[in-house]
């Protein structure tokens, strides 16, 4: 974990402990519920200082919602290009 959490620090500059904190708030959340993953889409652009357009949280929230696939690094990389 600890080497994966390093990777996504060097990626985006945001710290390991406020990584940490968000995946500790997640437990218990419903991630199939479209308002929560908007919330999270939102909370994770504010970390990384990035901002995400409309069209681009639509896409994250259908995939998440609506298709009853795995969603992997890669399937999210693609869509944020």
């Amino acid at each position: 974990m600890d080497d994966m959490i390093k990777k996504v620090e060097g990626k985006t500059g945001v710290k390991g402990s406020d990584i940490q904190k968000l995946v500790k708030s997640l437990n218990g959340t419903d991630l199939s519920n479209e308002k929560n993953i908007r919330r999270l889409v939102r909370q994770v652009s504010r970390m990384a200082n990035k901002k995400v357009n409309k069209r681009t949280e639509d896409m994250i929230v259908e995939t998440l919602t609506k298709n009853n696939k795995n969603i992997d690094a890669s399937t999210i990389s693609k869509m944020l290009k």
